[in-house]
């Protein structure tokens, strides 16, 4: 019953978050929310137009006149859309700024961590029932690794697992990063969607990558761990793995409901090389779980013969079985961390691995981060160099796989890689190049 010019003197006094929230209530608050009076003042005290106009002995600073069409001749809401957009584009320079310098090494910005900061970004998971009721999970760990993040959520008021349909993990930045403050409370924000997990995959039947006393983990491809306690079959915690190639894309620029689609490579087909696309690779590896790093590493020059190409995959040997002298130790005990506000372990065995394959120019040619497992190898042992049990890590996507082959050597209590080898996909390798192996 209040009279709307009382309205709009009230809502003159809010700040822009707020006066967003307040065009949530109901329609008629979202017109008066729109109102281009109120936005007109935010944006003129926010933006300072850069012309001067320089007197005998003052400065007088050109600005917009609430007075003039400005006001009065823009439909109800573009004083609030040209704000928006300006503070967008503001947070977006900086962020480009910032993931400019690029390491020599991985091929990735230098300052994923600092962008990620700039933009305000964050990451929540989404578990929907079969009801289709949706419980939004926000509370999440971060551990921040070279080319990678790990992001870890846990509750108290998990729904149980028999309910639920699928678990999405979406990016979410704040609509105005500069003013939302935290972005996990109720402000204003826009969700990007990376990746939806559907539980029927996960089975009774499914076999756990890994267990500690507490509780038994089970992967979700891509790139996800689900954490279930073992005397009540309920989720603990679930764990994401995401590379930073182009993650800032991913998690921004997708919608609500569709992911965001990455542009195709443009080949450059060079007539001069034979064997374009088969040499001058360089591989960055990083192995760890959680706190702990036991392998971070850089190696360069990798090749392909024409004879390697067989099945469909180009082979690269990183690490030759033959080759000792290239064999690498892993440091500390191989082990994912967890934790909740009540408990914490370390599951034995399972670690994350990070890959990034630059192509012979230096781009990111092949990416990932993924939680793996070891698992013992039913073949007995032809290095005379070593002796111990044998395992082997595996890992396989659409574009390519990794074989890992490890040695436990008890009398040091160490791991030791004495093979890993690459595969990557001729369809890909023929993609990126424009070449035809």
């Amino acid at each position: 019953s209040m009279p709307s010019e009382m309205l709009l003197k009230i809502l003159s006094y809010l700040d822009a978050v707020s006066l967003l929230c307040v065009g949530c209530v109901n329609k008629r608050f979202y017109h008066l929310a729109n109102d281009n009076g109120i936005w007109l003042k935010i944006y003129s005290s926010s933006f300072r137009p850069k012309r001067t106009m320089w007197k005998i002995k003052s400065e007088q600073t050109e600005t917009v006149s609430l007075d003039s069409a400005a006001l009065y001749d823009r439909k109800p809401g573009y004083w609030k859309k040209e704000y928006i957009l300006k503070q967008i584009a503001a947070v977006k320079t900086r962020v480009t700024r910032l993931v400019k310098p690029v390491d020599p090494y991985t091929g990735l910005p230098c300052k994923n961590k600092e962008a990620m900061k700039a933009s305000g970004l964050s990451w929540i998971i989404v578990l929907k029932d079969k009801n289709g009721k949706e419980h939004v999970i926000e509370k999440a760990n971060l551990s921040f690794k070279d080319t990678s993040v790990t992001i870890l959520w846990y509750s108290t008021d998990w729904p149980r697992l028999d309910i639920l349909s699928t678990i999405k993990l979406f990016g979410v930045v704040p609509l105005l990063p500069d003013q939302s403050g935290d972005p996990s409370k109720n402000g204003p924000r826009r969700c990007s969607l990376i990746a939806e997990y559907h539980l029927a995959d996960l089975a009774e039947s499914s076999v756990p990558v890994g267990a500690d006393k507490l509780v038994q983990l089970f992967s979700l491809n891509p790139g996800l761990l689900l954490g279930l306690w073992k005397e009540k079959n309920e989720i603990a915690f679930v764990m994401a793995s995401l590379h930073y190639h182009q993650l800032l894309e991913k998690s921004t620029l997708g919608s609500s409901t569709v992911q965001y689609a990455l542009p195709p490579h443009k080949p450059v087909l060079d007539d001069v090389d034979p064997e374009y696309g088969l040499h001058d690779y360089n591989l960055h590896l990083d192995m760890h779980g959680g706190s702990s790093t036991y392998l971070c590493g850089t190696f360069q020059s990798l090749f392909c013969r024409k004879g390697d190409i067989a099945d469909g995959y180009l082979r690269l040997t990183v690490i030759s079985l033959k080759d000792n002298t290239k064999h690498l130790p892993l440091i500390g005990t191989l082990g994912l961390s967890w934790e909740t506000d009540a408990f914490k372990g370390n599951v034995k065995d399972c670690y994350v691995m990070d890959v990034t394959l630059l192509d012979e120019t230096g781009k990111p040619f092949w990416c990932f981060s993924a939680p793996v497992y070891l698992k013992l190898s039913s073949e007995a042992s032809s290095l005379y160099d070593y002796m111990g049990h044998i395992y082997n890590t595996d890992y396989a996507d659409s574009e390519g796989k990794v074989c890992v082959e490890l040695v436990w050597l008890e009398e040091t209590k160490e791991y030791f890689i004495v093979s890993l080898v690459l595969y990557i996909s001729t369809k890909k390798v023929n993609n990126w190049y424009g070449t035809n192996y």
